[in-house]
């Protein structure tokens, strides 16, 4: 269904959308190191759900958008490569913060720990633009079902985030710790997401394969 190049792209591509300063993860992080290992784990089950949410929402809609409109991907394209260059610009601008500077917040039940991931991830704007505008760029109709492919794209989105957030809740403490003590690695860490979300946002800009 999707070709190896195009797989790993949107993997590296994923990726980069985890590890890149967001709501989800300021928020897991925080809680975390407020309340513990389970309760970041039981907030990362709501945020997975958001993510369901999402996949199947936009699985349809862009099933009906991209048979529908003849410039679609182009359109979806561009605005895709201008959020991930609006990204980058949030990661290196004066003034940023690296999300491992963490918030205190105070202890709440399970049931509103996992109401609170998913409201968290439901609102996050990266969340709906990933699936919206760059989700379809790596969508091939003549590859048989866009609805299939959207799925296993999804899917394949939903693994990466929640695998890189699940190791960030494993480690947020120490990690915490260790970047607090050294503001070097805080820069680093934020120039090397903005140019990667760059360079991705100029390969999706400039691949006209449609």
């Amino acid at each position: 269904m999707h070709g190896s190049n195009d797989l790993i792209a949107f993997s590296l591509l994923a990726l980069g959308m985890a590890l890149t300063p967001g709501p989800n993860m300021i928020y897991l992080l925080s809680r975390s190191i407020t309340q513990g290992r389970l309760a970041g784990m039981t907030s990362l089950g709501g945020v997975a759900l958001a993510f369901l949410f999402y996949m199947l929402f936009a699985s349809f809609g862009i099933t009906a958008l991209l048979l529908a409109v003849p410039y679609a991907h182009d359109a979806l394209r561009f605005g895709g490569a201008a959020y991930l260059l609006y990204l980058a610009w949030q990661a290196v601008r004066p003034g940023a913060k690296s999300p491992f500077e963490v918030q205190k917040l105070r202890r709440e039940a399970p049931s509103r720990l996992f109401t609170m991931g998913f409201i968290t991830s439901f609102l996050n704007p990266k969340a709906a633009v990933f699936y919206l505008s760059l989700l379809p760029q790596f969508i091939h109709p003549e590859n048989g079902s866009i609805f299939g492919q959207s799925v296993t794209l999804g899917l394949t989105q939903i693994s990466i985030s929640l695998s890189v957030n699940a190791i960030v809740i494993l480690i947020a403490g120490s990690m915490a710790g260790f970047l607090a003590s050294r503001p070097t690695w805080l820069v680093v860490q934020r120039w090397v997401m903005g140019t990667v979300l760059a360079g991705l946002a100029v390969r999706l800009a400039t691949d006209t394969r449609r």
